[in-house]
């Protein structure tokens, strides 16, 4: 669940594959992120072996706490589970009193959601109702499909699986396309990530066995396909560090010089404009606003 101003010093977690990527890799984790449109097998092909899947959704207080109705808890739980106590953290922390201590772990968090330099505190400004958004993930365990929400007191199970085939992959769509399901038609309020093997390596090895084997036309696919995931990989590494510079030092001279030139006013009314503007058409596209 998020609260942007959570007092416990976690901070909002985008739901951006660059974001989590970098997230792992400065845990140690020699894993990717990468987003998921649609849950075909071509679809997916690229990414195997997948061993995970990021499921951001639209909070509602009346939705089955179990997940739908081939869910159910599992207190003998083989795996690590952390049940969510603080905001923001979603569900990747120990026992929440130790991790949440933990400054590497806070700071690795928080690294590209820094906490915003400018407080509305005392200003009595209304109040208004926004959507909540919440991550959960599915994995497989011991041969089931399991969702590990921090909202729920333990994991939930949603049966065994076939090791042909998809595997776990069918048991997880069925899973969440019956959760997509119980929301109105139409609905845009998700986001699916995979967490998978990093490709490049693999990549590479493929490159040079083609080149070797003197295949130019397999050897030229492979360095495509090498060039558009380091051209991802750098436009996730500048999008980072955007996230990670505190703009507002730009925003005030900026709005200073306009105030000495005498065109603060005009440029209000038109930012105001382009606003509303912008707010109306994800209004009515049904798009979530994660900015």
């Amino acid at each position: 669940m998020a609260d942007e101003n959570d007092s416990s010093g976690w901070q909002l977690t985008e739901s951006d594959p660059g974001v989590f990527t970098e997230l792992l890799k400065t845990l140690g984790v020699n894993l990717a992120v990468d987003d998921l449109y649609s849950l075909d097998s071509e679809a997916l092909s690229t990414l195997q072996p997948i061993h995970a899947l990021i499921f951001l959704f639209k909070w509602v207080s009346n939705q089955d706490e179990r997940g739908g109705g081939s869910g159910s808890y599992d207190d003998a739980f083989p795996g690590f589970f952390a049940h969510q106590v603080v905001n923001n953290a979603h569900g990747r922390a120990d026992a929440w009193l130790a991790i949440t201590s933990s400054e590497f772990l806070r700071e690795a968090h928080n690294a590209l959601s820094p906490p915003s330099a400018i407080s509305l505190d005392g200003l009595s400004l209304p109040k208004t109702s926004e959507d909540a958004y919440h991550f959960v993930v599915f994995l497989p365990v011991a041969g089931s499909v399991y969702e590990l929400d921090g909202l729920k007191r333990n994991p939930v199970r949603h049966g065994t699986y076939s090791e042909s085939g998809e595997g776990w992959i069918a048991k997880a769509r069925e899973v969440i396309e019956a959760r997509i399901a119980t929301y109105p038609p139409g609905s845009l309020e998700f986001n699916l990530m995979a967490i998978h093997d990093d490709i490049l390596p693999l990549l590479q090895t493929q490159l040079q066995t083609f080149q070797a084997a003197g295949n130019d036309v397999m050897a030229a696919e492979f360095a495509a396909r090498i060039s558009q995931e380091n051209e991802k990989l750098s436009r996730w590494a500048f999008e980072n560090s955007l996230r990670r510079h505190n703009h507002v030092g730009l925003v005030h001279a900026l709005t200073l010089a306009l105030a000495k030139a005498g065109l603060l006013n005009s440029v209000s009314e038109q930012a105001k404009t382009k606003m509303k503007t912008r707010i109306e058409k994800r209004e009515k596209e049904g798009k979530m606003d994660e900015d």
